[in-house]
Formats: structure tokens, C-alpha cells, sequence
């Protein structure tokens, strides 16, 4: 793989007080990642850093090679950011802002009308920015940040503001940028809708770093039960226990539907018994925990450390 971004024992500190502490990790090319945390966990701040817009205390920030708060950072024009708020020169036009940012990053004009069309923007193009919604304006934001196609692409909250149809649109555009080596690292709340969008994820907490793999891997370190969904064809009694040692609680969830959690270790033979003494099930569903299931469990284990 190769690497593009690299944190070495990252330290940020202000005063006495550490917005990052010992943060250590690296992202590589064709990566899409989803760096998650609570407000104040240090999402924004290891942003911040990899733009160069701050220095750390400790430690060593490298992007595509380069010190990002050196005085020229030659890597600038390789990246993309979509901050959090965004901000424009209210007075111009969305075509003409697109047209500003092109010129600093050295970008072709031809590529603002596809960006513009990509973000749903195209009717609105000669518009004053004074008339643009906030979901618009971050949708310009959008545009702005995709713009020469990124060799790392940093987005603070990028979906802020878009409707379920452009919010589709961008995650098929970000997979296209994936494929063709772009790292990608987005920073949101919105666990749910990550969850199927990214193939690692990083957890913070405090300033600290405190898981770090592919959901796969989460969830064998957690080790967290799985949750069996079970349809029968009639009745309202449970379906029989398989293995007495379990003890298995179902729920009842809906007409003849029952839920019951799992240790993960047990859920292959727990499917097993359930078929063979069982002969009137409809459905069964598996379902893994989830990233929000995820997150709560390493905050909790990490406060639990505490």
C-alpha cells in the first residue's frame, strides 16, 4: 500500500490541556475512512493537522511525503477539505466561487460544471450565494473540496445538508475517487450512514486513539453478542431453545417474530439447532452489531479503563 498520510506519537497541546495525546496511525491510498468521536474527541484538531494549518507539539504530521505546516507545503494542491461551517463571499455566484478555488488549485474551468451538476447545483450556478440554502452552500462546499480530484480528501461532516438522493450521488462518486487511489477520511456523527460506506474506521476519544480497523475487525476485538431474528410461519410461542447452557431470552418483536442475542462464538451451532428443532420458521436473520453498537462499546470499555 502506499501511504499517504502518517501520525507518529501525535501531541497536541494547549496550555495543559492535550486536544490530542500519542496519536499514532496511517492512512493509505484508496482508503475511504470514517474517523469518529464525540465533540471535543480530536477529529477536527487531527484535521487540522494534516492541513498544516496547526503544528503538533510532539510528534510528526507527514502528508503525501511532506511536512503539512512547513512554509511550502508542494502536497496543498493534492488535497481536498470540506470543513464543518462553510463560507463564501456572499455576493458571488456559485459558478464564480468554483472558478476562484479552481484558479488557486491550478484546476482546469471545464471541471466546475461537472462538479456544480454533480452536487445538484447546475440550476442555482449563476445564483448570488446570498440566495443559497445552507444544504446548498454546503453542497458547494462539496464541489470546491472535489475539485482536481484530490490525492487525500479530508471532509469534516460532508453530508450535512444533502437530501438522500445527492447523498447517494456522493458516496458513488467518492467509491469512483476510491478506486482510483484517492484517500479519503471523513469525519461525522452520523454512524448509521457510514457503517456500509467505508472499509475502516478510526475511534477517538479524549484525543486518544482508541480503536482502529475495518468493521470486521471491531467487532472480533469487541466481541459483542449477535442479535438472531427469527420468523415463524404461525404461532405466538417462541421457538424451542436449542442448547439449555445459552439461556436464551427471546423477545417477541412482531407477529410470530422473535429476537434473542447470541455470543458470537455460539451463533454458528445456535443456527443449527434452531433449523433442526424447529420446522416452521420462515426467516432467519443474522445481524452483527452495528458501528453505533460499536462506538458505545469502546467508549465504555475505554471509560471503564479509567
Amino acid at each position: 500500500m502506499t501511504e499517504t498520510v502518517k501520525l507518529a506519537g501525535v501531541t497536541k497541546a494547549y496550555g495543559k490541556f492535550n486536544a490530542i495525546s500519542d496519536a499514532s496511525y496511517v492512512l493509505n491510498a484508496g482508503e475511504n475512512i470514517a474517523l469518529v468521536g464525540h465533540n471535543g474527541a480530536g477529529k477536527t484538531t487531527m484535521i487540522k493537522l494534516m492541513l498544516g494549518l496547526i503544528r503538533p507539539t510532539h510528534g510528526k504530521v507527514l502528508v503525501l511525503g511532506e511536512d503539512p505546516a512547513a512554509g511550502q507545503f508542494a502536497a496543498r494542491r493534492k488535497l481536498g477539505y470540506l470543513p464543518e461551517h462553510v463560507s463564501f463571499n456572499m455576493a458571488l455566484t456559485g459558478r464564480e466561487t468554483l472558478a476562484f478555488y479552481a484558479r488557486l488549485k491550478s484546476v482546469p474551468l471545464k471541471e466546475t460544471a461537472a462538479l456544480l451538476d454533480h452536487v445538484g447545483l447546475s440550476h442555482a450556478a449563476d445564483r448570488r450565494i446570498s440566495t443559497y440554502s445552507k444544504g446548498m452552500r454546503q453542497r458547494l462546499g462539496l464541489a470546491q473540496a472535489l475539485l482536481g480530484k484530490p490525492a487525500v480528501l479530508l471532509l469534516d461532516e460532508p453530508t450535512t445538508g444533502l437530501d438522500p438522493a445527492l447523498r447517494k450521488n456522493f458516496y458513488d462518486l467518492l467509491e469512483v475517487m476510491r478506486a482510483e487511489g484517492t484517500t479519503i477520511l471523513m469525519s461525522s456523527h452520523a454512524l448509521t450512514e457510514l457503517e456500509n460506506r467505508v472499509g475502516r474506521v478510526i475511534i477517538a476519544n479524549r484525543g486518544k486513539v482508541i480503536a482502529d480497523g475495518s468493521l470486521d475487525d471491531l467487532r472480533h476485538i469487541a466481541r459483542l453478542p449477535v442479535r438472531m431474528r427469527v420468523s415463524l410461519t404461525q404461532g405466538d410461542k417462541a421457538p424451542l431453545c436449542p442448547q439449555q447452557n445459552l439461556r436464551i431470552a427471546w423477545q417477541k418483536t412482531g407477529f410470530a417474530t422473535f429476537e434473542t442475542d447470541v455470543p458470537t462464538e455460539e451463533k454458528i451451532g445456535f443456527l443449527q439447532s434452531v433449523i433442526a428443532q424447529n420446522h416452521n420458521i420462515a426467516d432467519i436473520d443474522v445481524i452483527a452489531p452495528t458501528l453505533d453498537e460499536l462506538y458505545a462499546h469502546f467508549l465504555t470499555d475505554r471509560e471503564a479503563a479509567e
